[in-house]
């Protein structure tokens, strides 16, 4: 898989296309979750972007410290259903955590988890802290990476 990093405003419509799509067919329609995806936040975000050819395969946004949180922060972690098996989430996830630390220099970051995906978050350095909750009829937990 060939990771890219961009800007929004370097994402061409076709990638952002891509993204977008990817994020509907994983978040809305195999989690059966009817929520607003295009919050008006993808503009101020780092794209991490994971291709395979010319197909995106894996994502994560990134946010610099005191957007989302005190910490910097990773969200839309999403591979593609038929794609999950070879550690593209993985890889996407390293290459997120070392943009964040590139661009935004720092290494403690935080996220919001589905908390089915507690243990993968712990393989990349993630803590759990505080109590689950409910965010769009999911559970989640806040993790922390310092």
């Amino acid at each position: 898989m060939k990771i890219e990093v961009k800007t929004f405003s370097q994402l061409s419509l076709d990638e952002l296309y891509k993204i977008l799509q990817l994020r509907s067919e994983v978040f809305v329609v195999e989690q059966d979750c009817v929520y607003q995806d295009i919050d008006g936040k993808d503009d101020k975000a780092l794209h991490i972007i994971g291709k395979e050819g010319e197909r995106i395969v894996a994502y994560t946004r990134c946010f610099d410290k005191g957007f989302y949180f005190e910490e910097a922060a990773i969200g839309r972690v999403v591979v593609a259903k038929d794609q999950r098996k070879y550690g593209f989430g993985h890889e996407i996830m390293k290459a997120s955590l070392k943009a964040i630390e590139d661009h935004f220099n720092t290494t403690a970051v935080k996220l919001s988890a589905q908390q089915y995906l507690i243990e993968f978050y712990e393989s990349h350095g993630f803590k759990t802290i505080g109590e689950g909750y409910l965010e769009d009829g999911i559970p989640h937990i806040a993790m922390l990476k310092k």
